[in-house]
């Protein structure tokens, strides 16, 4: 007998050990694949300013015609198709994402986003307003930890920003053929689509890529695998003999020559992993530039760390003014969203943004389900983010305590993944007037700055938030989606409440927040805001997830 039990022991080790083994080969040749694919892409700490791949400045260093500042969805795209003509480096403060299994699949979408660790590819932060919101910090930024949903810009957008109308029509199939994918619709999702055509978002479009009023099937950057497919694969389509792309690369300031008439940037200042500093510079050439692409945050926070800004706010942290500049830092924006959590008695496919009602007032109304096929899912430590637990919501914004979210993390452990049958119809108001500004509280990097958004400040937004919200209301009421459902003890307000109590930021509010759809739209109750903890990722305004017990 003992033998036999110490053969089983003996069994049960080799197959552990194999197990531990295959995991292992199979990171590694994910490894292997993706830096044979993209040969260019190096860490920080392997930069030398001798880089034979980059054109002579002159002093006996090497320059590149053109230095991006972030590799995210603008920087990847931009390296490609400059690398074609002309030298290129990109300083990534982020790692990769095509080892990293919460960014590369959908069931750990969640996990990503609730991950507060420094090498997590998401970057969470605190607006003053109170709301949760993370910043990219990885090698194709936002696409890697969004809802993957893609659309093109409308036309009027495109008009008012001043673009060529023909040249970025002439740009998109570039990135469609790369990296976007028709969705395979789930039950939720159908059941969204039709309830909206019901209530009145007209007409059907079908699956277009083009923003047109109505319902539409929009592109998805995941796969018929659930594989996510972010901007870093656009760097596949670059000359890699005139790219290089450096990662854990974290620019501190720009460097000016201020001999002339005007200023002229002519390099970046980064550290590296192990903090170890270095400098790069562009070359002489006529044209050369250094292009600061690090998402609507990080943009004016590098400008203002280098000494663009308003004046007397860069005296105020000893930064030498390059240039007053009054306006960096100004105009801040960020599109509200509200959710509402829609239980189900039966268990829901997972799916994230596939379907979007468009309206003419600049209402989206978009859906989501399923929490992640993932049991990490549920029971990994999502920390100050574990919002399915409702998310301290009963306890005021000054008393939650490291231990009050350890306590609620602990409780978690014993949900029953029934708790998240369910979805969340979304509700967003897009080109909001409202606007707030930045701030930088200190001169570290690697803080986040001060940012205020001012969310429904103004009436109008707030008039937009009160009416998504109504037709909200009648979408849960629709035909199609109680047929999905089958519920019908849950009233639209009981619905409401349930998302009130799921509250993730931390605005005070009241607890009949839904007896007013425009206390719901906006927790403020006295105007006064707490919370100024450490986008691209938009508002959750409500917790995406919440404790339901299912009848």
């Amino acid at each position: 007998m003992a033998w036999v039990e110490a053969m089983a022991v003996k069994n049960l080790l080799l197959f552990l050990s194999l197990l531990v083994w295959i995991n292992a080969l199979t990171f590694c040749q994910g490894r292997q694949s993706w830096e044979n694919n993209y040969p260019f892409i190096k860490e920080a700490s392997t930069f030398s300013s001798s880089s034979a791949s980059a054109s002579s400045s002159g002093g006996g260093r090497k320059a590149y015609d053109y230095i991006i500042v972030g590799g995210g969805t603008a920087g990847c795209p931009l390296a490609a198709t400059l690398s074609r003509n002309f030298s290129v480096l990109v300083l990534e403060r982020g790692g990769v994402p095509f080892a990293n299994f919460n960014v590369s699949h959908m069931k750990n979408f969640h996990i990503s986003l609730a991950d507060t660790s420094p090498e997590s590819a998401a970057q969470t932060f605190i607006s003053t307003d109170g709301v949760f919101n993370s910043r990219a910090r990885v090698l194709g930024g936002g696409s890697c930890i969004n809802a993957g949903f893609y659309t093109r810009a409308s036309t009027s957008y495109v008009r008012r920003t001043g673009w060529d109308a023909k040249l970025v029509n002439d740009s998109y199939p570039w990135i469609e053929k790369q990296i976007v994918h028709q969705p395979n619709l789930v039950p939720w999702q159908r059941a969204v689509r039709d309830g909206l055509l019901e209530v009145g978002v007209s007409p059907f479009n079908g699956f277009t890529f083009d923003h047109l009023y109505g319902t539409k099937v929009g592109g998805t950057i995941f796969d018929e695998y659930g594989r996510r497919h972010t901007a870093a694969e656009l760097l596949a389509s670059a000359n890699p003999e005139k790219l290089n792309v450096l990662v854990h690369a974290t620019v501190q300031k720009i460097v000016f020559d201020t001999k002339g008439k005007k200023p002229r940037a002519v390099g970046v200042i980064f550290k590296d992993k192990q903090g170890n500093q270095h400098r790069a510079y562009i070359s002489k050439r006529r044209g050369s530039e250094i292009i600061v692409s690090s998402g609507a945050i990080g943009s004016p926070q590098m400008l203002l760390l280098s000494g663009i800004g308003p004046k007397a706010d860069l005296k105020k942290l000893n930064i030498s003014v390059v240039l007053d500049n009054e306006f960096v830092g100004k105009g801040m924006s960020d599109n509200p969203l509200n959710t509402v959590f829609i239980p189900s008695n039966r268990p829901v496919e997972q799916s994230l943004i596939q379907i979007v009602g468009i309206t003419k007032k600049g209402v989206y109304i978009e859906a989501s389900s399923g929490f992640g096929q993932s049991q990490d899912s549920i029971q990994c430590h999502h920390g100050i983010l574990s919002a399915e637990i409702g998310q301290l919501s009963t306890i005021p914004p000054k008393q939650r305590t490291r231990e009050a979210i350890q306590a609620y993390t602990k409780s978690k452990k014993d949900l029953p993944h029934e708790a998240f049958m369910g979805g969340f119809i979304l509700e967003k108001i897009a080109n909001p007037i409202s606007k707030g500004d930045l701030n930088l509280i200190n001169t570290n990097v690697d803080d986040n700055p001060s940012v205020t958004f001012n969310y429904f400040s103004h009436p109008y937004d707030l008039q937009r938030c009160v009416d998504g919200i109504r037709m909200v209301e009648k979408l849960v009421s629709s035909k199609h989606f109680r047929n999905l459902t089958q519920f019908n003890k849950q009233t639209d307000e009981k619905l409401l409440n349930m998302s009130v109590n799921a509250n993730l930021n931390l605005i005070p509010k009241h607890t009949n927040d839904t007896k007013s759809l425009e206390q719901f739209c906006y927790y403020n109750d006295d105007g006064q805001v707490h919370g100024s903890e450490d986008i691209e990722r938009k508002t959750w305004k409500i917790s995406w997830y919440m404790k339901f017990e299912a009848e």
